[in-house]
């Protein structure tokens, strides 16, 4: 098996992870659709079972669309992964500021971080600035943002609004944009196949996620209920445990060894869990389960942060841990 992988070309073996891939999806979305079933058939089912089973249904279609982003984003090229990576940014981020309360002051300050901050991050991805990519947002967009809002001359909640901007801007765009960097990557000997590492990202951050899920299905321990049903210790551990297994089987496929790929993956999935714990706490703060309420648009983009959470904690921490441990 390893020598007929080897036999092929960089390209060949890209679009063998797809058809793996979306293979893995399938069965996937079998066993959610024999689950519903089996849920329809009892008589009284629980408002617990039912509402898991939504979420994982709902992480299911994330995995999805995550699937077909890349699928697109590799098929077309560097410039246009890029290009689509910033829209998503774009309408993440329209998202998380439409449920978020905004002042007439604000309004310089969205123009910022719209128009000028998020086009620019992705010109860093694009010209492969990485250092200076790394800190852009974190260190000069956080000093500039309330600068700008200060001379809207709208003292009222101020502190409060530029954090809510800025938390959304270090997610939905510095966050996301380490996604796209990734397939930038000058790895030696590693030349044309920096796509594995997307999907090496997108496959242990989503399996830790999916049998997270399903294992709190069966366990009623929640660590905080009023925030999250499916975070729970043992559940948290086995999607952990399942992420990194996963990754050590796939380091053929990156650069790294086992031991390394199963250090990365644990890395990845521990974010990415841990982000959506996060983002769950501050629909809970808003008021509501869903960005985009039962998929029905309330912001131009149906809940589309909903499916990227978690890539958007766990793509800065595992690009850095990346290029720490190659000294790229």
């Amino acid at each position: 098996m390893t020598s007929f992988l080897r036999s092929l070309s960089a390209e060949q073996q890209v679009s063998l992870v797809f058809v793996v891939l979306f293979g893995l999806l399938v069965l996937a979305s079998g066993a959610a659709l024999l689950l519903s079933l089996r849920e329809r058939k009892k008589a009284e089912p629980t408002h617990d079972r039912h509402q898991r089973l939504q979420d994982y249904q709902a992480l299911l279609r994330n995995s999805w669309l995550m699937a077909l982003v890349f699928w697109v984003g590799w098929a077309a090229g560097d410039g246009v992964a890029i290009a689509l990576f910033g829209f998503v940014s774009f309408f993440i981020l329209r998202e998380f500021i439409s449920l978020s309360p905004t002042r007439r002051g604000d309004h310089r300050s969205l123009v910022l971080a719209f128009f000028v901050v998020l086009p620019l991050q992705y010109a860093l991805v694009w010209n492969r600035e990485f250092n200076l990519f790394t800190v852009f947002i974190p260190v000069y967009v956080f000093l500039a943002i309330p600068v700008v809002s200060a001379l809207g001359n709208d003292p009222q909640r101020f502190l409060e609004r530029n954090a809510k901007l800025q938390w959304g801007i270090m997610v939905c765009v510095y966050g996301m944009s380490h996604v796209p960097a990734l397939l930038l990557l000058n790895f030696p000997r590693f030349a044309g196949k920096t796509a594995f590492l997307v999907f090496f990202l997108v496959l242990v951050v989503q399996t830790c996620m999916l049998v997270q899920h399903l294992v709190a299905w069966r366990l009623n321990r929640p660590v905080a209920p009023a925030i999250s049903q499916s975070f729970q210790w043992r559940s948290w551990a086995a999607g952990l445990l399942a992420g990194g297994l996963l990754g050590a089987a796939l380091a053929g496929l990156t650069p790294f060894k086992p031991l390394p790929a199963l250090a990365m993956a644990l890395i990845a999935c521990a974010a990415g869990s841990l982000g959506h714990l996060v983002m769950k706490a501050i629909k809970r703060d808003r008021g509501i389960t869903h960005w985009g309420s039962a998929g029905r648009s309330v912001t131009g983009a149906s809940g589309l942060l909903d499916r990227v959470d978690a890539l958007c904690f766990a793509a800065p921490v595992f690009f850095h841990s990346v290029r720490w441990n190659f000294n790229l």
